[in-house]
């Protein structure tokens, strides 16, 4: 198959990609690169340098390369940010998306596999969290992801735009090319590896007074390299019609967790200042994935918090080096 991925220079748009091209498929990324690094996208995959807004440049890059299907992972995805600039993540997440399904109906692609995000859930009633909850996003963020979701429902209506929405709850850890490499970093295990390195001098946790064991977050973290498994996988059950699937381990770890499996994985001390809570995030995100696993086959291959940081500082390490070698 030809796949178009979008933000395939990001973090895990460069792991997707990776898992396209080890699958056998003919990879193609286009970035605009306000958010990816042109050093992340795999070798073996065309890249064209594009924004998903650019429909004349789109629909050209579907049709020259005939391609049969999209990834979507051009997205803004700071949840802080979208609470203080919410335009921004409408423009991006919902506008700019609507072009690229023009740009797919225009050309006749009828595949897409959509990056969507836990955030769609806001603050569940029960836990693990299954596709069927109600959704009530609690920012801007989550709700754009979901405003997408649902045009995808009614292209598929209208066009026969056949999709599946992959609703993430954490991604972590690297495949030994690729790794988090966000300007700012927001993500936790990139932000408790960077003070582990020495690189920053404490990592903060965002409130420790909530309704949890020892009152940080509680968050579902699945290797992206299960997680981009999981696109591919659903590549391969688009002709059976459109779906939407969580994707997680099933488990949870609290921010303390985290720092204290990372202290033992690096065997380096790493401060911690705690601070009041971050606007917008729910206290427990934990996942079923029973239906991606009873309808896919798809199961985590490299679960467990050890493995995740274990992966994520090797690669930060090795990027470090190389960074360092280049004189970056």
């Amino acid at each position: 198959m030809r796949i178009l991925v979008t933000g395939g220079a990001g973090y895990i748009g460069s792991v997707v990609t990776e898992e396209c091209i080890a699958a056998g498929h003919q990879s193609f990324v286009v970035d605009n690169l306000v958010k990816g690094h042109r050093e992340m996208v795999h070798e073996d995959a065309a890249f064209f340098e594009a924004d998903i807004m650019d429909t004349a440049a789109i629909s050209g890059i579907l049709r020259s390369n005939t391609i049969d299907a999209v990834i979507h992972m051009a997205a803004y995805s700071l949840v802080g940010q979208s609470m203080t600039d919410p335009a921004s993540y409408y423009h991006n997440n919902v506008t700019a998306g609507l072009s690229l399904l023009n740009s797919m109906k225009e050309c006749g692609v009828k595949k897409l596999i959509f990056s969507s995000t836990a955030a769609v859930y806001g603050e569940p009633e029960k836990q693990p969290i299954e596709e069927t909850a109600r959704l009530q996003p609690t920012n801007p963020y989550g709700e754009t992801k979901l405003a997408f979701e649902k045009a995808l429902h009614w292209f598929d209506q209208a066009h026969a735009i056949k999709y599946a929405s992959l609703r993430y709850f954490n991604a972590a850890g690297a495949s030994e090319k690729c790794g988090e490499l966000h300007d700012p970093e927001t993500h936790l295990i990139p932000l408790v590896l960077n003070a582990a390195r020495g690189a920053s001098p404490s990592v903060n946790i965002f409130g420790d007074d909530y309704p949890t064991e020892d009152g940080t977050c509680i968050r579902d973290y699945i290797h992206v390299q299960d997680l981009a498994n999981a696109h591919v996988m659903a590549l391969a059950k688009l002709d059976e019609g459109s779906e939407i699937y969580n994707l997680g381990c099933g488990g949870g770890y609290s921010v303390k967790q985290v720092i204290d499996t990372a202290r033992r994985v690096t065997g380096r001390d790493i401060a911690v200042e705690v601070g009041e809570r971050r606007a917008g995030d729910p206290a427990v995100l934990v996942a079923s994935s029973e239906k991606i696993q009873h309808e896919l086959g798809w199961h985590p291959t490299r679960a467990g918090l050890d493995t995740i940081i274990e992966s994520a500082w090797k690669w930060s390490l090795k990027y470090q080096n190389d960074a360092s070698s280049r004189g970056a």
